[in-house]
């Protein structure tokens, strides 16, 4: 997968996340879960944006981590809503996959970030 292709999906991801939690109620818990997800689920793509623009491999790898750790948040935010009965589950499923695969790039390519902080090679997203 291309960074390009990377960059578009994870602002797809945010997008989509934006509009589930429209669909949440306006409940007290859904107020605080919708807000929760809105968070973790745009700073997906934000701190993914702000690891392309790392100063170092170190940074980068960091930053990446951060990713991981949002798209692992979102996720679990995505569980308790189909677990909570929030929201029918197949309107999470999709979403579902999605972060549970962001979530595997992103701590796929923290690990080789860090295994190539040392070596010449520019590290690759």
């Amino acid at each position: 997968m291309s960074k390009a292709e990377l960059l578009a999906r994870r602002k797809a991801f945010g997008l989509r996340i934006l509009k589930l939690v429209d669909h949440l109620l306006r409940s007290t818990s859904g107020r605080a879960i919708g807000n929760q997800l809105i968070r973790s689920g745009t700073s997906v793509g934000a701190n993914y944006r702000a690891a392309c623009r790392s100063r170092s491999r170190a940074e980068f790898a960091a930053k990446l981590g951060v990713v991981a750790e949002e798209a692992d948040e979102t996720e679990y935010w995505l569980e308790v809503i189909r677990d909570g009965n929030l929201l029918p589950a197949k309107k999470l499923t999709e979403l579902l996959k999605e972060a549970d695969e962001l979530t595997a790039i992103f701590t796929a390519g923290r690990r080789t970030s860090s295994r190539n902080q040392t070596s010449n090679i520019k590290p690759q997203t």
